[in-house]
């Protein structure tokens, strides 16, 4: 029983601990741009103009 006078503010500082990071990770625009991956990917860098430059 005294495990979970240890074991309850571990928990609760770890998922405070996560709340956090999850706010911070809204607030520095992590999820604004969730298409934008998936296009780059398909994104064929290795392209040449007509003039033999690269795109």
């Amino acid at each position: 029983m005294t495990v979970l006078l240890f074991l309850i503010p571990v928990a609760l500082f770890l998922g405070g601990l996560g709340l956090v990071g999850f706010l911070w990770s809204l607030k520095s625009g992590q999820y604004d741009d969730l298409e934008g991956a998936s296009w780059r990917i398909l994104d064929d860098d290795d392209l040449e103009d007509d003039d033999g430059k690269k795109a």
